[in-house]
């Protein structure tokens, strides 16, 4: 009598794989992405979310390339290192887009005080990049950045490693950074701080093209008023901006839909 044919064990799903570190972090990027999309900063299936994976300097969750923002789940993040190179893949039927390292992967490797790294291509975003005068401090939400947003040069797709070094040197120590002709980029210590930075960017960018394009005259405020809006709204002066928030922002994902904790 022949033996019993051997079964094979089923595969090991994300979650099985992952500590309970990373699967929160994966949790937070997930709806990170969700929400990204919810307040109309995605771009089709293009650009990139990374979170670092906790206990890990050098490795990055990373979405993949070909879905949208809005149908992310926590599983089908790409666990990478600084360099792209695959450390754990999801079971999807979609890589990982190599162009997303040039920017994320060294602003990683060069501030271990990040934790996330957001960057966008909005319309209000891209309209701010093409004008030479940049950010100006507007508005209160404007002022947040006086004196703390930086900015890089287009030098084309980002696909070459080359331009990493220049952007990192650009980006020095600031939290947000607006990509010449391209878009915005915004980091953070968390991802929901990384969040924080990003709409607020966003909404900064938003009210200027409405002012600029109104016609008026607009009306400037003093350097001195700008400087102490910009101290009071660093972190560690009242509070970290984006902790407080987050766990509001998971609810409100929770009620758009909860899927995306899969």
């Amino acid at each position: 009598m022949s033996a019993p044919a051997a079964t094979k064990a089923p595969a090991l799903t994300v979650r099985q794989q992952v500590s309970d570190e990373e699967w929160n972090a994966r949790v937070d990027l997930a709806a990170c992405l969700r929400l990204i999309a919810h307040y109309g900063m995605s771009d089709l299936t293009y650009n990139h979310v990374t979170s670092r994976v906790p206990g890990h300097h050098d490795q990055l969750l990373i979405n993949p390339y070909g879905m949208l923002y809005n149908e992310m789940c926590a599983s089908d993040m790409y666990k990478v290192d600084h360099d792209g190179r695959v450390i754990l893949r999801p079971d999807i039927p979609y890589d990982q887009n190599p162009a997303g390292f040039v920017i994320h992967g060294a602003v990683h490797s060069a501030r271990p005080d990040v934790g996330c790294v957001i960057h966008t291509h909005t319309r209000a975003g891209m309209a701010v990049s093409a004008m030479k005068c940049g950010l100006l401090p507007l508005t209160q939400t404007a002022m947040r950045f006086y004196g703390r947003v930086s900015y890089h040069d287009f030098e084309g797709p980002a696909i070459n490693l080359e331009e990493r070094a220049r952007l990192v040197a650009n980006l020095g120590t600031t939290d947000v950074m607006i990509l010449r002709n391209h878009g915005l980029l915004a980091c953070g210590r968390s991802v929901a701080e990384a969040f924080n930075n990003m709409y607020w960017l966003e909404m900064a960018c938003k009210a200027q093209v409405d002012a600029m394009a109104s016609g008026t005259a607009l009306n400037m405020p003093a350097e001195e008023v700008a400087t102490l809006t910009a101290k009071l709204y660093t972190p560690g002066t009242r509070r970290t901006y984006g902790e407080l928030e987050w766990p509001a922002m998971l609810r409100q994902v929770d009620r758009l839909d909860r899927s995306y904790r899969n």
